[in-house]
């Protein structure tokens, strides 16, 4: 059973890390590695969609009225058409940009927990969309607010965070780069990443505390599970504040340096041998 200790700080991680662009399931994999765990192991894997739960209430409870907002926009235009404006269209966004991770997600639930659990994936992967962040800030015209979302925005974020299934990448990071490629500014590109994150990280987590129960319990732990997702939702609430004060005036491109270096240091600890690429000592 995993330590009082270790839920704490693995439940610390997941907050500081799910909404910044540096990969929450890389930053788990690799802290779960030194603490021993062998990362594909399916109680493990399970545990890191679950406490993700907590990260999410932290944004429902920080953006419940425009929730609120956006709800009651969707189901006054669906009675009324006289009623779609803005919130009915971004509503729409949200759901329509949600639905490409449920179906890519599910279909290639068993690729994501077993195969590209592997820190050697997690250093290409953060060494990769560094790149891809940089790029997208340079091009990026920024012109466009929340207001001027469409469609085409829904399906290029909403693949884009399909991308994000592949440990290192960082939802967030996928989706604000892509944003940002759309002409978003980088405050709207974030305000959508943290909007699709509700409900394709609701289902993941729903659907892993559901199927895997008995290896979660077995392996981890229910009651280390409870902790670190409670610790999640409290340091989110600070990280999501912290972050969208940060897009409002710094890009996004201040994270590459970190990311770069947290590949460096995770590939000396794999060839050195401190740690094998699927966890646990080499």
């Amino acid at each position: 059973m995993m330590a009082f200790w270790q839920a704490v700080i693995l439940g610390i991680v997941e907050g500081i890390t799910e909404f910044l662009p540096i990969s929450s399931t890389g930053h788990l994999t690799i802290v779960s590695a030194l603490m021993g765990y062998e990362i594909d192991d399916a109680g493990v894997t399970a545990f890191t969609a679950v406490i993700q739960i907590g990260a999410i209430a932290a944004v429902i409870v920080f953006f419940w009225k425009d929730i609120i907002r956006l709800l009651a926009a969707w189901f006054r235009g669906l009675r009324d058409p006289e009623q779609r404006g803005t919130d009915y269209r971004e509503a729409w966004i949200v759901i329509a940009g949600s639905i490409p991770i449920g179906l890519i997600g599910f279909a290639l639930r068993h690729v994501i927990s077993g195969p590209l659990r592997n820190m050697w994936v997690i250093v290409g992967a953060l060494v990769v969309w560094s790149f891809v962040m940089w790029y997208a800030e340079r091009i990026g015209t920024q012109r466009r607010g929340e207001d001027k979302l469409n469609m085409r925005d829904a399906v290029v974020i909403g693949l884009a965070q399909c991308i994000a299934l592949i440990p290192g990448i960082s939802r967030s990071g996928a989706t604000i780069s892509a944003g940002l490629f759309r002409g978003l500014d980088r405050v709207a590109a974030t305000r959508v990443s943290f909007f699709l994150s509700i409900p394709s990280l609701l289902a993941a987590g729903a659907y892993q505390a559901i199927g895997e129960y008995g290896n979660i319990g077995h392996s981890v732990g229910w009651t280390a599970t409870g902790i670190a997702t409670v610790v999640s939702f409290i340091v989110a609430i600070v990280a999501i504040a912290w972050l969208l004060k940060l897009v409002a005036k710094r890009p996004i491109t201040v994270f590459v340096w970190y990311r770069l270096a947290l590949a460096a240091v995770v590939a000396v600890l794999l060839l050195t041998g401190v740690v094998s690429a699927t966890g646990g000592a080499a």
